[in-house]
């Protein structure tokens, strides 16, 4: 396993990151614990949950993810061995769905405390190392949007607030760092602002979606990570498994994602098809395994702290954890950037 700091903490975490989001939906925790073992015996040290895992969200289900791996870390007497990160839901008219998440979820102080105190509970500990936001308060571009449009909004929760009372957890040791996701440019930077004008902690990574289908990380997200020191932990690194080319020709294999769960299109447009095809295409002709080529891309990119991979198979979290050792070439770095100039974020 290969390791990097993360952001400013002085924190080596492994390379790969081990996601947990499909524990107590697509996995049972007697899976989930074969999988955590497997992981932590490859050197992986970094395992990353949410209040609202599993995915999908539902009801039934909300909180399993983090009371399995909770069970995990009790059973193997591992806490002090991982870095454990987990998620505040953002605000839930941004993303429908999440009424079952503390009655309709907000990012105020009062429902970022409650928040991280259930997730304590649920994960058997009591500190979380890096809690991030989930998704923002405001509306803004994530989980696919292009088109940004502007609304003011009397009864948005400031940032100020919820960097506040995310601050509160850190001064009362419930959290050691804290960190974004699914964050923009501009909500970078008013986080980092806001910690410098009021001797507030920063915010040390941002877990946004990044894989050869999706690029957008790049454009103004990514100098900014490099200058700031806020480390990408890249989420979706094989576009809902999409890279894998297991989807390829309408193919819909038994158990998969996209197979079981209608809500997953994201990755599956007609562009973002033809540039898969050019990127599995490219990866035969490299001798290489399509997933394996499009995590090592993921991998060497210098503003990648961690890559959060995840796996409803031990035969694909093997190959996945395996992306480690595959170094890709100048040459090979070209090829693939020049499918990227072909279909420039076909899938954002």
């Amino acid at each position: 396993m290969k390791y990097r700091k993360l952001g400013n903490t002085g924190i080596d975490v492994s390379l790969i990151c081990l996601g947990t989001m499909t524990y107590g939906e697509q996995n049972s925790q007697e899976e989930a614990f074969e999988q955590m073992d497997y992981a932590f015996e490859k050197g992986v040290n970094f395992f990353d949950a949410a209040e609202m895992y599993p995915v999908p969200p539902r009801p039934e289900t909300q909180g399993s993810t983090e009371t399995i791996v909770g069970n995990w870390l009790k059973d193997r007497g591992l806490r002090d061995s991982i870095t454990l990160a987990s998620k505040v839901t953002g605000r839930g008219d941004n993303n429908p769905g999440m009424e079952h998440v503390r009655g309709g979820p907000r990012l105020s102080a009062e429902h970022v405390q409650q928040a991280c105190e259930g997730s304590l509970e649920r994960l058997q500990t009591d500190v979380i190392d890096l809690y991030q936001v989930h998704w923002p308060e405001r509306p803004a571009n994530f989980f696919g949007q292009l088109c940004y449009r502007h609304r003011e909004s009397n009864d948005d929760i400031a940032i100020h607030e919820t960097l506040e009372a995310l601050s509160k957890l850190v001064e009362q040791g419930k959290v050691r760092h804290i960190g974004l996701s699914n964050e923009t440019p501009w909500g970078m930077m008013e986080y980092l602002r806001l910690a410098k004008e009021y001797d507030l902690p920063s915010v040390v990574s941002i877990q946004n979606p990044y894989n050869l289908l999706n690029r957008s990380f790049e454009v103004g997200l990514a100098e900014m990570s490099m200058r700031e020191n806020v480390g990408l932990l890249a989420y979706s690194p094989l576009a809902f498994g999409v890279l894998s080319g297991k989807y390829l020709g309408g193919k819909r294999p038994d158990g998969a994602r996209l197979t079981l769960y209608e809500r997953f299109s994201r990755y599956t447009n007609p562009r973002a098809t033809e540039a898969t095809e050019a990127y599995v295409a490219l990866a035969q002709e490299l001798g290489l395994d399509p997933a394996q080529m499009a995590l090592a891309f993921v991998n060497q990119q210098p503003f990648t702290h961690s890559n959060i991979i995840g796996a409803t198979t031990m035969e694909q979290l093997r190959s996945n954890i395996a992306s480690v050792d595959v170094e890709l070439d100048k040459e090979s770095l070209k090829a693939l950037d020049k499918i990227h100039g072909d279909f420039p974020i076909p899938a954002p």
